[in-house]
């Protein structure tokens, strides 16, 4: 992958000397390596081990912090940005990606990790030293000492047959840069490798969200607990009775469908069993579910399975008997949970929350589904789905607490569904390992044309507390988080509604193309003008405000003479087109703004509360001027959207009187926001992931 000039390094492989090393300071009883075979591994870098400090050709010197970490969820990291004294400060007091950038190893090469490093505020001040002396800046040599650093990385990382040793941190910092790299001082530690997990039969998923038989346990024949809900909610979402088994002994049927005593009394294999029974009851029960191998897929919905400190040595046992089975022919079942709340699958036709439908409405069944919501609390899902009615995805599961399938399995089976094309994830945890998996997973589903929102939870100290007890998740670092996974390709939304707002808009605009960064911005309010205006930046990228090409400054102004707007408006971007500005005009001026070379994208503000518009569900002062009329927004700017391959977001900032506007252009593919800067900056960063997104299919 390359954004600039290529250069070609050619140095030696450090990993034969490490080897050596590793070997002759274990021999020693120690995991750590001295002074002297650090200065014999960094010079296998290509770089001068350089304790004493002696300044190198910079003035004033440039400090860098360069490291490996083999991270518990990413496997093997490498960093690089601001070293020695200032680095303790630096993370806390800058942008994000300003002081450190972070990429997993396996998923980077030294010609593109140093196009991520020069985003850095220590890459800056290196280029502007170099200018400043007329001399070059110092690419080659970051470069080389990148690739020797991945090098290193790729022969002792986890996962790797032929090591005999992991490569658990190498930090070097300060390191200053001139003719080569200095190293100032450095740290290295290595252990053992680690064992692996076996893989999870992945395929199986389809049974899953596909089955074509459905067994439940934890029934109650008198009384409506879990188990009676789920059975509820399976014949209300339309899954055929026909196609139920209950299991359940001392029973012949409940609510119609045919009960059996055991899983030995099956009549064929399940493609998947839904156990709602106690927490306490699990443990035998998936015992038995592995041993007589009746079922294909199941989902355990009990909590407490490892959420409680008494809870955790059985549930680790637990989880190894379920990863055993993984060795049998076949590969034995899948387990979804524990701590689940379920799965609804419109194109399996089923609905296994225990959530009554009375509490949780499903929306109008849509033509076409094309997303897919992951997330390990289902309440997460349960309040997206209550508040953004809209989203309604084709699938919607419940991960729990990762008990066998993992947030890496589940995105690299959706990853490949040529139906799917936006997927949103909640994250509280991974599983050792599997953040390596999910971001291998990201890169696959965006290479393949998808995008991939997700919002990790647990950043604060009290967070991370409450993550552990909700689905015995360990919350990783926030900051290498967002790091390697916007390294790998996906959105990351800051806060809930981000991550509403961009799952929203990934949707909407997929079929859009993402030609540049340059918005128009129209609006009949000046504050909206402006308020579009001031939410072009987000922490690590900008969109501009095109600069309109004469030929659209002479339409918009012949719109404006038209509606004797002329005198009040002048025309520029972002524009205000005053609060007289009807219907037509907002979106004659929107097609101006489309049709300009210079513009990329469009945010409209489509002035509901102006009296000129027709904004109501239904006018007392004015009859027939509300949505019904042919002339509404509501009626021409659908084809206007659909005619138009950029992307069009409009802005309906007014109470719930505009709930029906704001509704019926969505219902026709409209992408409509309810505030001028949540809309803007939505767009902001998706346009950011798009372009990113092309970079990593195209690289130039």
């Amino acid at each position: 992958m390359n954004c600039g000039t290529s250069i070609e390094t050619k140095v030696a492989d450090p990993s034969t000397l490490a080897q050596t090393l590793f070997e002759q300071a274990a021999a020693a009883g120690r995991d750590t390596l001295n002074h002297t075979e650090l200065s014999m591994l960094v010079a296998s870098l290509g770089m001068v081990f350089n304790p004493n400090g002696a300044l190198v050709q910079t003035h004033p010197p440039v400090e860098l912090g360069l490291g490996l970490n083999c991270t518990r969820e990413f496997g093997m990291v490498i960093s690089a940005g601001i070293g020695g004294l200032d680095a303790a400060l630096a993370d806390g007091n800058f942008r994000k990606g300003r002081a450190t950038v972070y990429a997993a190893t396996e998923l980077t090469d030294a010609t593109d990790f140093l196009v991520l490093f020069r985003r850095t505020l220590a890459y800056q001040k290196l280029a502007t030293i170099a200018s400043r002396s007329a001399a070059s800046v110092p690419d080659a040599q970051l470069q080389a000492g990148f690739a020797q650093l991945l090098a290193l990385a790729k022969h002792f990382s986890p996962g790797q047959p032929q090591a005999s040793f992991r490569l658990r941190k190498l930090v070097l910092n300060p390191v200053q840069v001139g003719s080569e790299l200095s190293v100032q001082a450095a740290h290295c530690e290595f252990d053992a490798p680690l064992p692996d997990r076996l893989p999870r039969p992945i395929h199986k998923i389809d049974k899953l969200i596909h089955p074509a038989s459905i067994g439940i346990i934890g029934v109650s024949s008198t009384s409506m607990n879990f188990g009676r809900i789920i059975l509820k909610n399976l014949l209300g979402s339309g899954y055929s009775k026909e196609r139920m088994t209950i299991i359940r002994p001392g029973e012949s049927e409940i609510d119609g469908v045919k009960c059996v005593a055991s899983l030995e009394a099956l009549e064929h294999k399940l493609d998947l069993l839904i156990v709602a029974v106690a927490a306490s009851a699990v443990y035998a029960l998936v015992d038995e579910i592995i041993r007589t191998d009746a079922v294909e897929s199941v989902m355990l919905i009990p909590g407490g399975l490892g959420e409680t400190q008494a809870s955790r040595e059985p549930s680790a046992a637990l989880a190894e008997r379920i990863n055993a089975a993984h060795a049998q022919p076949g590969g034995g079942p899948i387990f979804l949970g524990a701590n689940c709340l379920g799965v609804v699958s419109h194109p399996g036709s089923y609905d296994s929350w225990f959530i009554p439908l009375e509490r949780l409405p499903k929306p109008p069944k849509k033509p076409e589904r094309n997303s897919v919501m992951l997330s390990q609390s289902g309440a997460f899902m349960i309040t997206r789905l209550s508040q953004n009615p809209w989203l309604d995805p084709r699938y919607m599961l419940a991960l729990g607490n990762q008990t066998d399938l993992t947030h890496g399995d589940m995105l690299t089976y959706f990853a490949g569904l040529a139906e799917i094309d936006t997927l949103g994830v909640y994250i509280e945890g991974f599983k050792d390992l599997d953040g390596l998996s999910f971001a291998k997973a990201v890169r696959t589903a965006v290479l393949n044309g998808k995008q991939v929102v997700v919002y990790k939870a647990g950043k604060s100290a009290p967070g991370k507390g409450g993550v552990m007890g909700h689905t015995a998740s360990i919350a990783g670092d926030a900051t290498l988080f967002e790091s390697v996974l916007r390294q790998a390709g996906a959105i990351v939304a800051p806060d809930f509604n981000a991550f509403d707002d961009l799952f929203y808009i990934a949707g909407a605009l997929h079929e859009k193309k993402i030609g540049g960064r340059r918005l128009g911005a129209i609006s009949g309010a000046g504050f909206e003008a402006v308020g579009m205006a001031d939410a072009i930046e987000s922490d690590s990228f900008s969109m501009e405000m095109g600069a309109l090409e004469p030929n659209t400054v002479g339409r918009v102004e012949e719109i404006l003479l038209a509606k004797k707007l002329n005198t009040l408006v002048e025309v520029r971007n972002p524009i205000d087109i005053n609060p007289g500005a009807d219907d037509e005009a907002h979106l004659q001026i929107v097609q101006a703004f489309l049709k300009d070379p210079n513009i990329d994208a469009v945010v409209v503000g489509l002035d509901p509360t102006a009296p000129s518009v027709r904004a109501l569900q239904t006018s007392k002062l004015r009859p027939g001027f509300d949505i019904s009329d042919p002339k509404s927004t509501v009626h021409l700017m659908p084809a206007l959207v659909q005619c138009n391959d950029k992307p069009v977001i409009g802005i309906i900032d007014g109470g719930e009187l505009y709930d029906a506007m704001s509704a019926a252009l969505m219902d026709q593919g409209v992408c409509v926001f309810r505030n001028c800067a949540r809309g803007t900056q939505a767009l902001v960063r998706y346009v950011e992931a798009r372009l990113y997104t092309e970079h990593l299919k195209h690289p130039r």
